[in-house]
C-alpha cells in the first residue's frame, strides 16, 4: 500500500470471480481470519474470492503506537488501498471488489465508501461500530476530542471478553492470542470513533451499493440498533440485514458461525 506505513497481505483464489478487501476491528489484525472467524478468509479463497487485508496501523504488524489510532487516517489508509487494488498493474479485467468492514473495520470500511464508492461492487460489514456514544452524557462527548488531543493514550473503556462469544474456546482463543492488543480503548481512538460515526450519519441517505449487514442482538460491544437504523438509512435497492437473536460481537466466533459464513458466502456468490 503506497504511503501507508502498514503490513498487507494476499490469498489468492485458483480461479478467481471476484476479490474481497477485509478491515479488521479494534485491537485485532488481518492473520487472524484465517484460522478464527471459522477460517473465513480459506473459505473465500475457496469459493473463488481472492482475499486482500492488512494489518491497520497500531496493529498486529503494522507501524505505530499500540491501538492508538485517528480512525480518519485508517479511512484514509482503506482509499489508498483500494486506489491500489483498482491500479494493479497488468490487471486488464479487474474482478469485482467487495469491502467487508468488522467492528472499527465496519466504520472504516463504511467511511471509505461513502467517501468514494468507485470501483466498489458492494459491502459486507460485521458488527459493525456504527452508532457509538449514543447513550453517553452530552459533556462527556464534548470532551472527548480535548482529551484525545491532551492524552491521545489515556485508557478510556475497556471493552472485555465476556461479550465476544458464547463459545469458550473462541474467548480462550482471544485471550491467549499475543499479537492481539488486550488494553483498554486508547482515547484518540474512542474519539475518532466517536466523530467519525456521528458525522457519517449525513451520508448515509445517498448510499447505493449493494450491502450485507449482520449483527448480533445481543452486542454489548457494538451497538446492533445502529445496523438498523443504517439499513433503514441507505437508499440501496439490494440491501440485506441480518439480526441473529441472541448473538454475540463476533458472529463467525460464536454459535451461529455455520450459518452467518454461509450466508455471506452465498451472498457475494449472488453478485458475481
Amino acid at each position: 500500500m503506497p504511503g501507508a506505513p502498514v503490513s498487507g497481505y494476499i490469498w489468492t483464489a485458483q480461479s478467481p470471480r471476484g476479490a474481497v478487501l477485509i478491515s479488521h476491528g479494534v485491537g485485532e489484525y488481518a492473520g487472524r481470519y484465517v484460522e478464527r472467524y471459522h477460517a473465513l478468509i480459506p473459505t473465500l479463497a475457496a469459493a473463488g474470492f481472492t482475499v486482500y487485508s492488512y494489518d491497520q496501523r497500531g496493529h498486529g504488524h503494522s507501524e505505530g503506537r499500540r491501538a492508538v489510532v485517528d480512525l480518519n487516517v485508517l479511512v484514509g489508509d482503506h482509499l489508498k488501498a483500494r486506489e491500489a487494488l483498482r491500479g494493479r498493474p497488468g490487471d486488464d479485467s479487474p474482478l469485482p471488489l467487495f469491502a467487508l468492514g468488522h467492528s472499527m473495520g465496519g466504520l472504516v470500511t463504511a467511511a471509505s465508501a461513502s467517501r468514494d464508492p468507485r470501483g466498489l461492487s458492494g459491502v459486507i460489514l460485521s458488527s459493525p461500530s456504527l452508532l457509538v456514544g449514543e447513550d453517553e452524557p452530552a459533556w462527556l462527548k464534548a470532551l472527548a476530542p480535548l482529551l484525545a488531543k491532551v492524552a491521545p493514550v489515556a485508557p478510556v473503556s475497556d471493552l472485555g471478553t465476556g461479550h465476544l462469544s458464547r463459545l469458550a474456546d473462541e474467548v480462550a482463543a482471544y485471550e491467549a492470542d499475543e499479537l492481539m492488543y488486550h488494553g483498554k480503548v486508547r482515547a484518540l481512538t474512542a474519539a475518532t470513533l466517536l466523530g467519525l460515526s456521528h458525522k457519517l450519519w449525513a451520508e448515509y441517505p445517498n448510499w447505493t451499493l449493494p450491502t450485507l449487514v449482520f449483527h448480533g442482538t445481543a452486542d454489548k460491544i457494538t451497538d446492533p440498533a445502529g445496523s438498523v437504523r443504517f439499513t433503514d438509512t441507505i437508499a440501496s435497492p439490494d440491501k440485506t440485514l441480518i439480526l441473529q437473536d441472541g448473538g454475540y460481537h463476533e458472529l463467525l466466533n460464536d454459535e451461529p458461525r455455520e450459518e452467518i459464513r454461509a450466508a455471506l458466502v452465498q451472498w457475494l456468490m449472488d453478485r458475481t
